[in-house]
């Protein structure tokens, strides 16, 4: 639950009127602002903001919101392809017959978690549009070449280096939209952004059950072989739009789109909304950073709930384990995905409408003990446990945890960038290992190590957020405290 409300910039749509006192002139309104529709269903404070800030609003949404949603719906359809090709041919041809599809996550996840906070160190340098569209032509350069693959260790160089270009692209952009936006305007930007996650997954079981159906075989080439060369052709140009889109941040933009005005008045607002300008990094940064106890809380509870998301990855195994059939692996488990992407929009939208943050991290956490612990206990009903894959990720609140993080930390620029970069990388880092320990896929499908253990992490989540929000509410009765002005009656002599 931020508490950086910011003040409007103008007040559309309100007149007021001069009224005489003994003491002084005071304004005060004789009608209340009307609240247009689109502040109940986007914005809810839109209808007091001048022509000028929606208009500023309008392009950074379709600026930073068409960029970060096709570079992240590409970042996760060429991602989660391994999936896809695995079940669909991959293992045959590489013969995977071991934990290598393992091992093949892991290596991934280790380059991927690896660049996390380097990433956003860098943009503090070096533009975010110039960095991420280099990184994002370089994952596209080797998406291709995963369609050339011949044996597993070529699989795991591969990997890997996808995994270093994709790295930068979800704290960067996290940290751009939460370099422009306000606490009634963030969350939902991000959940739309984050959205596409889920989407680029279950796009990426329609592309391949299509590719599979029509072109196995074409031009001598396995149906997962197409798969990869025809993911590179949808990112390379979304890279390159990167370049010529991306507004940066207030303080840095270029863009041809907006005007010098615009550009200041982003940057009032978000001075307005309590976001710090940047500052020299220097070694005092990260000693200040460490001191405090965002960094620790935040990244821990994030890597708990994070570990806790990863039952529905193993769906299309289970699919396969039961016989279905390559269509069905790969076009079922897309519910799983379109489920989490409907609840990511829900969860931001509701977040940023009530203005909590810590209920609508802690509600859908106290969902997902349902699906998980069907699965950890593992019932012999197919129907349930259909059930339990399908809406394993309807927990995926991770939009609102970070905008939650970007508010709470928002006085300090470079501290933000930090936490937020962190709890990503920090979760992908334990997702480098753990998956190896309790998802072997020797224990395919049913994991006896792996589903019980994403049970307990959802309950260990649940306490640490309720952790973070004990904090937060600590520190917002200091801040009251301290904010209180002194008063002193002169006459008595008593300071109150």
């Amino acid at each position: 639950m931020g508490d950086l409300t910011p003040p409007p910039t103008k007040q559309a749509d309100h007149t007021t009127t001069v009224i005489k006192s003994n003491s002084q002139d005071e304004l005060i309104p004789t009608q209340s602002p009307k609240r247009s529709f689109r502040s109940f269903i986007w914005d809810t404070d839109t209808h007091l903001k001048s022509p000028e800030e929606r208009r500023l609003l309008l392009k950074l949404d379709a600026a930073i919101l068409t960029i970060g949603c096709l570079g992240f719906f590409m970042k996760y359809l060429d991602q989660g392809n391994l999936s896809n090709a695995y079940v669909s041919g991959l293992q045959e041809a590489l013969s995977m017959y071991g934990n290598e599809y393992t091992y093949a996550q892991t290596v991934y996840t280790v380059a991927y978690a690896a660049m996390q906070i380097p990433s956003t160190l860098i943009v503090q340098r070096i533009r975010p549009s110039i960095w991420l569209a280099g990184m994002e032509v370089g994952w596209a350069i080797f998406t291709f070449a995963q369609a050339g693959m011949h044996n597993v260790g070529e699989l795991y160089a591969f990997r890997f280096l996808v995994g270093f270009f994709e790295s930068s692209f979800f704290p960067v952009l996290l940290y751009v939209l939460g370099s422009w936006y306000t606490k009634t305007e963030l969350a939902k930007r991000v959940a739309l952004f984050h959205m596409t996650a889920p989407l680029g997954t279950a796009f990426g079981g329609y592309l391949q059950a299509a590719i599979y159906e029509n072109m196995n075989g074409a031009h001598g080439l396995a149906g997962w072989r197409w798969l990869y060369i025809i993911c590179g052709c949808m990112t390379l140009p979304v890279g390159i739009a990167t370049y010529f889109l991306l507004p940066d941040t207030p303080y840095t933009t270029r863009v041809w789109f907006l005007s010098n005005s615009e550009r200041e008045l982003a940057k009032d607002r978000v001075l307005k909304a309590g976001k710090a300008a940047p500052a020299k990094i220097t070694l005092g940064t990260f000693k200040k950073i460490l001191s405090s106890w965002k960094w620790y809380a935040f990244v821990l509870g994030y890597v708990l709930y994070g570990s806790s998301c990863g039952a529905g990855s193993y769906f299309a195994i289970w699919l396969k384990s039961e016989g279905f059939s390559v269509v069905d692996r790969n076009l079922i488990p897309t519910g799983t995905s379109l489920i989490s992407a409907t609840c990511v929009v829900l969860w931001g939208f509701l977040s940023d409408y009530t203005g909590s943050r810590f209920a609508w991290v802690i509600i859908p956490l106290i969902y997902g003990l349902l699906p998980n612990g069907i699965l950890a206990f593992w019932p012999a009903s197919i129907p349930l446990k259909e059930f339990a894959f399908l809406t394993a990720n309807a927990q995926l609140m991770t939009a609102v945890f970070y905008t939650w993080a970007n508010e709470v930390c928002a006085g300090n620029n470079e501290e933000r960038a930090v936490v937020v970069s962190s709890m990503n990388g920090f979760q992908y880092a334990v997702a480098a290992w753990l998956p190896v320990l309790i998802f072997p896929q020797t224990m395919a499908p049913s994991f006896r190590y792996g589903f019980p253990t994403t049970f307990g992490l959802v309950i260990a989540a649940i306490i640490s957020v309720i952790g973070i929000q004990f904090l937060v509410l600590r520190d917002r009765r200091k801040k009251k405290q301290l904010d209180t002005p002194s008063e002193v009656h002169e006459d008595q002599g008593i300071r109150v």
